[in-house]
């Protein structure tokens, strides 16, 4: 890393913008930063942590950046800390502004605005910057990774604080490393122990877990067997706690099986004392069922005896119902015939009640003749023979009508046929007149049609003709287009021709430069070649005293071929533009040859004009076929009006002559048919009637012999029902009839008599029993007694077989948990394995361990590598600085009660011996001091990845020094430079400033600080 420029503004101190070129104070390798005390010389080394991370060292970071900010910087100047550096041959720009108050643009007051920051990285190729971000985490990432180091490395490696290396090397053991950490980085050693100890820490809680639950496993078989088990005394996470539990749950298991058979023996007893008690309660209650079932059956039989009487009435009424379901059939007939001969005495009055109708309507208009009334009169009193006989006339009469029914259907057929020839009459008076009016037009007609077609067949003859011209005109027009638009594309190909053969020339002309300027400079590209012994390809020389140098500008064979290759591109280029300028000319003439010299508008109208003839002569003449097809179809309709005129003079002919045969025969059948209604309407009216007159009178006929023959079956019926009752022994049928029951009443009296029946003879085969009768001689059962005497004998079992499975789920339970328990133990074992294993390193590692003699723990074991590599670099500058005498050494030994690892003493060659640090003087501390910080400066860089730090800052401590001591000092320092490295010694030791040419110096003022470069 080399800084080149640092430009700040409002930033500490310094009010206004100043600028430190660190190129030119660098070209001396060490220069001075010197100022009074609190002119600013720190704020300098700041700016510079701040331009790279965004943030100063130490306690000075508040405030989010807004004490950076100047006092004596003016309102409207913003903080701005810019660098610019070298980093992994990068060469960058950044710029910072940390936020700031200023005065609102609008009303009082004051604004915040956000703090910003610009990355930008210098392209050599094209001399410029370029920007890469403004974001304050990429920004502060890259430059973290370039660099390879934090702040805080950064602030103890570039920025030496002379101050902290001295408690450095006086600090203990802790404090060192604490330092040490921040520097190198070991935090994921500490990582490490701590992860180590977190593992300890879940390893302990997993089988303090199981240990938990075996022990709960333990209590569990603890309240299982009761005091038969004892509870070990072990707590979770002690060794012998899973032996314990395991012994102790098979005593356990041991007791609870000898329980288990004593509980067996026990309910075979109580099984069997509980089958005896069941037997003697079956005994007594079957004795007590028995005396019981006696006692009932006597009440029940003297209950029998009290209904005795009213079961002989019951008996007697059953027999009389029975004789009288002899009697039933005559009964029903009876009733059927009687109400058979109402029904045919209503009908009968029906039907002659119809006849009358007949004659009282009469015809359809409610119209009859005095002879019909007389005839309906002559019908009331007559019987079944004469009704039939008036049937027979009317259907006979009836028969006589059909001859002039069709002379009245005939009728309407005349007046429909003489009806349809007036209308054939009107129809071809109409096709007479209309044919007669056409023919008068038809010659002006036909003369308007033929002259309607010659003009058609004339315009298809014009259109044939323009046709043939449309397409040499249309020929014509494009060539002339195709010529102007030619015309156009020869300027623009001639310019391009022109243009493409000077840009040739250029190309052929440039290319020829930089071959001559190579050739002039051959001799420098031939000497980079050059190695020395080998001999040149030249001269043949082996020694090459002084070999051409490349001058600024020179042009190497790349450059040549590029200049080269675009000569020949842009000859190819000019060649092909003038191949396109020679086609473009032929097809000009080409086009020019087809259009002649008339202009294109004066075409293009004639073309115009052409097309619209055309198209005129193209519509005249479709009309040809149109008008043809007219004509034609006028013709055929003159043929067709002169048919339809002759015809209908034939059919007028035709139609006088049969109107006069219809006329005669409508005059005969109209006096036949007036002879045959009878002073009806109709022939139809006095048909209907007689119909309606021959149905009422053969109804009326079979409804007087039907009433006739139920007044026989009446009479028969009466007869028969007498004789029936007086054989079942009624006095008269009256006497049966009430006798007789309705299926309901017949169910219910015979329900009786069975439940009787029943009754008794259930009560005579209880009192038979022989069992049941001996019980009843009996004393008095007791089922109480033996009831008790059974629920105590099944109690005594249920305690018994409770007692049993108790027993067995106390062995079962305690043979799954002691199952479980040795599975848990088995389980914990590879657990409790890895928790000592994981135990012993974490001990190991954090220093408590027996086996960690020194108690070092193991970031102090990398520390304590790390401090003896930068012990091993500060020796070799400081027996420089004290001229041999001392050395700086790592030591491991413990400091009283604690850890070892972090010691560091020096080594006296005067005496030989090895004494602590804080025995050196002031000036020997400060320049053991500055040793041990280039030696640590040395070994961080190595650390972050090998980055180059050309620049360091060392701040103060050379007061301290004596002139030797300073000369050694500095010429340690010095020694730095042939590094290429550039040292700022940050001290207000005058002889420094004597000694120190180049100088950076800071002058404070009333109005703030300013910066001077001197000696550059």
């Amino acid at each position: 890393m080399r800084l080149h420029r640092l430009d700040i503004t409002a930033f500490g101190p310094f009010g206004t913008t100043q600028r430190v070129d660190f190129d030119a104070l660098s070209g001396a390798g060490l220069f001075l930063l010197h100022g009074p005390t609190g002119a600013g010389k720190t704020s300098v080394l700041d700016a510079v942590c701040y331009a790279l991370y965004g943030s100063v060292p130490g306690a000075r970071q508040s405030g989010q950046g807004m004490h950076l900010r100047s006092d004596h910087a003016p309102p409207g100047t913003r903080t701005e800390v810019r660098l610019e550096l070298t980093v992994a041959g990068r060469r960058l720009e950044i710029t910072r502004q940390p936020p700031w108050e200023r005065p609102k643009l609008r009303g009082k007051g004051l604004t915040v605005d956000k703090a910003q920051t610009w990355l930008r990285e210098y392209d050599a190729r094209d001399g410029s910057w370029k920007d890469l971000s403004r974001s304050h985490q990429e920004i502060g990432a890259e430059v973290e990774h370039l660099l390879g180091m934090s702040r805080e490395q950064f602030c103890q490696v570039v920025l030496l604080p002379q101050g902290d290396f001295a408690r450095f090397l006086r600090a203990d053991a802790e404090a060192r490393g604490r330092l040490l950490g921040r520097l190198f980085d070991t935090r994921r050693f500490a990582d490490v122990e701590k992860r180590l100890a977190e593992r300890r820490r879940a390893t302990e809680a997993r089988v303090r877990e199981g240990d938990t639950a075996l022990l709960a496993d333990a209590h569990r078989m603890q309240q299982e067997a009761g005091d038969a088990m004892e509870l070990p005394e072990p707590d979770p996470g002690d060794p012998g706690l899973a032996e314990a539990v395991l012994e102790a749950a098979a005593v356990a298991r041991s007791t609870a099986r000898e329980r288990l058979d004593i509980a067996h023996c026990r309910l075979a007893a109580a099984e069997s004392a509980h089958a005896a008690a069941r037997h003697a309660l079956d005994e007594a209650r079957e004795l007590a069922r028995l005396q019981s079932r006696f006692t009932a059956a006597r009440e029940r039989a003297e209950r029998l005896t009290e209904r005795a009487g009213a079961h002989r009435e019951d008996q007697e009424r059953m027999e009389r119902a029975r004789k009288a379901e002899t009697v039933a059939p005559a009964l029903e007939l009876r009733e059927a015939a009687d109400r058979e001969h109402r029904e045919a005495a209503e009908a009968e009055a029906r039907a002659r009640g119809a006849l009358s109708d007949v004659y009282v309507y009469g015809d359809a208009d409610g119209h009859g003749d005095a002879d019909a009334y007389e005839e309906a009169g002559a019908y009331e009193g007559a019987g079944a023979s004469g009704l039939a006989a008036a049937a027979r006339r009317a259907a006979e009469e009836l028969g006589g009508l059909d001859a002039a029914r069709r002379a009245e259907r005939r009728l309407a057929e005349l007046a429909e046929e003489r009806a349809g020839l007036d209308r054939q009459e009107r129809a071809d008076e109409d096709v007479l007149r209309e044919a007669d009016a056409w023919l008068d037009g038809w010659d002006a007609t036909r003369t308007a049609l033929q002259a309607r077609l010659d003009s058609a067949q004339e315009a298809a003859t014009r259109a044939e003709q323009l046709a043939v011209q449309r397409e040499p005109m249309r020929r014509r027009l494009d060539a002339a287009r195709t010529r102007d638009r030619l015309a156009a594309d020869l300027a623009q190909a001639r310019q391009r021709a022109d243009e493409s053969r000077q840009g040739a020339l250029d190309a052929r002309a440039r290319w020829l430069d930089l071959k001559e300027q190579r050739l002039t400079g051959i001799a420098a590209e031939l000497a980079a070649h050059l190695t020395d012994g080998e001999p040149c390809a030249v001269c043949g020389a082996t020694e090459h005293p002084a070999p051409a140098r490349k001058a600024v500008g020179h042009v190497d064979r790349e450059a040549e071929d590029r200049a080269l290759a675009a000569s020949q591109r842009a000859e190819e280029r000019y060649t092909g533009d003038e191949r396109r300028l020679a086609e473009v000319r032929e097809a000009l003439a080409a086009a020019t040859a087809e259009a002649g010299d008339t202009p294109t508008e004066r075409l293009a109208a004639d073309a115009d004009h052409l097309e619209r003839e055309y198209a005129r002569a193209r519509h005249d003449a479709s009309a040809l076929h149109a008008a043809q097809q007219e004509l034609r179809r006028a013709e055929q309709e003159r043929e067709q009006r002169l048919a339809d005129r002759q015809q209908a003079a034939v059919r007028a002919a035709s139609r006088l002559t049969r109107r006069e045969t219809l006329e005669r025969e409508q005059a005969l059948l109209e006096a036949e048919v007036e002879q045959a209604r009878g002073g009806l309407d109709s022939v139809a009216a006095r048909a209907a009637q007689l119909e309606r007159l021959a149905a009422r009178l053969t109804e009326a006929a079979d409804a007087v012999r039907a009433a006739e023959d139920a007044a026989q079956r009446l009479k028969a019926a009466d007869a028969r029902l007498a004789d029936a009752a007086y054989r079942a022994g009624f006095a008269t049928p009256a006497a049966a009839a009430a006798a007789l029951l309705d299926p309901a009443a017949h169910r219910e009296l015979q329900h009786r008599l069975d439940a009787w029946q029943q009754e008794e003879a259930a009560v005579r085969a209880v009192l038979a029993e022989p069992g049941t009768t001996a019980a009843a001689q009996l004393p008095p059962a007791d089922p109480a007694g033996a009831e008790l005497a059974a629920a105590a004998a099944e109690r005594r079992l249920r305690e018994a077989g409770s007692a049993r499975d108790a027993a067995a789920r106390c062995r079962a339970e305690l043979d799954r948990l002691s199952a479980r328990a040795t599975e848990a133990v088995r389980r914990l074992a590879p657990l409790r394995a890895e928790h000592d294993r994981v135990a012993r390193l974490a001990a190991l590692t954090a220093g408590t361990s027996a086996d960690n003699e020194r108690r070092m723990r193991l970031e102090s074991y990398v520390l304590a590598a790390r401090l003896e590599q930068v012990a091993a670099a500060a020796t070799v500058r400081l027996q420089r600085m004290s001229s041999g005498r001392y050395t700086l050494v790592h030591s491991d030994d413990r400091t009283g009660r604690g850890r070892s690892g972090l010691g560091l003493h020096v080594v006296d060659a005067w005496t030989g011996r090895e004494r602590d640090t804080a025995t050196l003087s002031g000036g020997e501390t400060f320049f053991a001091s500055l040793a041990l910080a280039l030696g640590l400066a040395d070994v961080v860089t190595e650390e972050a990845g090998g980055v180059r730090l050309d620049t360091l800052f060392i701040d103060e401590g050379f007061g301290s020094l004596d002139d030797q001591t300073l000369d050694e000092v500095l010429d340690v320092l010095d020694g730095l430079r042939e590094r290429d490295r550039s040292v700022g010694i940050v001290s207000h030791v005058a002889d420094l400033r004597r000694r120190i040419h180049a100088q950076l110096e800071v002058v404070k003022g009333r109005s703030g600080s300013a910066l001077r470069q001197r000696g550059v």
